[in-house]
């Protein structure tokens, strides 16, 4: 749209002889201003005119840009044809999930910085990667107040340091009990199923129950740890990073974590943290099944060594398949049953119901973990018989 003015003088003199009453300091004597005419002209466009509309907001916005004589002016929200004439200064008006995502981040920013004003703190005296994701809008209020909880218990600010554990302890407050909670059902029922294995030689070879003990509850831990929901405070990667790199580094820890305000996860980057954990889950099972398996015969062979009448009572245990079995039983099986104890039946079900009564919370979460580990024995138990590296006892 287009507005042009133009001024020229009258060629009548018929009202010069009039006296104007809305120019009281002209007297009737002196010589009245050349009068002018104006002529105006519009002209209508259908480029100069957009219409944006945003799914989310049935509210319409008109967006107009103008122009007079030779002068270009632009109003913010133009179209890009008015803005380049502009010197390429874009307005505003993006697209609508552009100003949702920026209001959702200023929200994040307004809230978080009033948690911090109120208890009397400033981005100065926050750890660097948590003051940088609250400049950038990209955590909310609830979690600076949790963080500010957490800060107040000497083991949970010490355990802060560590930026995995700070985005997991962020995400969920019980995260520190669950990995207590896997870690001890794990080896109760890990020491169980070794005296149930063993009986009268148990004590023994308590040395490679030992040695089967830990390289388990390391495994738990790993169990626990990777498929966590977090709250991610990592900047973003370098611009010279490889597609695949970004990907997976802004896929989520866990795939069906909730999502905090202003962030959202597009379905095939939950399937990638699907994929990361199991990669990263194959390489710790196996890795703990090797070291597992290596020290146990190395125990028999030294046991064997000492007391010949037990060189045929125990036999070795298959190093690299069994470590391999495991690595691919972990990268799947475990893999996905506790990324869905995690995200779904915790974070989305339990908490939700019980987040004003933490002891429930942590008695259920107790209860449910203890049913998917030993879930998770009994499965470990068929596939190993299934492929072969264990074998049914006569």
């Amino acid at each position: 749209m287009s507005i042009a003015f133009c001024f020229t003088p009258s060629s009548s003199n018929a009202s010069l002889s009039k006296p104007n009453p809305h120019l009281p300091f002209l007297s009737s004597s002196s010589p009245p201003p050349p009068p002018t005419s104006l002529h105006l002209r519009l002209s209508l466009s259908p480029s100069s005119l957009s219409l944006h509309h945003n799914n989310n907001n049935p509210h319409r916005h008109l967006l107009t840009a103008f122009s007079a004589a030779n002068d270009a002016v632009s109003f913010p929200g133009g179209d890009d044809n008015n803005n380049n004439n502009n010197n390429g200064n874009s307005g505003g008006g993006g697209g609508g999930g552009g100003d949702e995502g920026s209001s959702a981040e200023d929200k994040n920013r307004e809230e978080a910085l009033m948690v911090l004003a109120e208890a009397g703190r400033s981005l100065k005296n926050l750890p660097k990667d948590l003051a940088a994701a609250i400049e950038a809008g990209r955590v909310p209020g609830a979690v600076v107040s949790r963080f500010l909880e957490l800060e107040k218990s000497p083991v949970m600010r010490w355990l802060m340091q560590f930026g995995a554990f700070k985005e997991r302890l962020l995400a969920d407050d019980l995260f520190l009990a669950k990995v207590f909670m896997e870690c001890g059902v794990g080896m109760f029922t890990k020491t169980a199923a070794e005296y149930e294995r063993r009986r009268e030689n148990f004590f023994n070879e308590l040395e490679i129950v030992f040695a089967d003990v830990v390289m388990a509850i390391l495994a738990d831990f790993m169990l626990v740890f990777l498929p966590a929901p977090t709250v991610s405070l990592r900047p973003p990667l370098a611009t010279s990073a490889g597609t695949i790199a970004k990907f997976f580094h802004n896929c989520p820890d866990n795939a069906f974590q909730v999502a905090l305000a202003g962030t959202s996860y597009s379905f095939l980057q939950r399937l990638g943290a699907v994929v990361r954990n199991g990669t990263k889950l194959f390489a710790v099972g196996t890795a703990s099944s090797l070291v597992g398996t290596a020290v146990t015969n190395a125990l028999i062979n030294a046991r064997k060594a000492v007391n010949k009448d037990s060189a045929a009572e125990v036999e070795n245990v298959p190093i690299i398949s069994t470590s391999a079995a495991y690595g691919v039983y972990m990268a799947v099986s475990s893999n996905l049953r506790y990324q869905v104890l995690a995200g779904v039946i915790e974070q989305r079900i339990l908490e939700p119901m019980l987040h004003q009564h933490k002891l429930w919370l942590s008695a259920v979460s107790f209860a449910v973990r203890t049913g998917n580990t030993f879930l998770g024995s009994l499965l470990w138990v068929d596939y190993a018989r299934w492929i072969g590296v264990q074998q049914l006892q006569e």
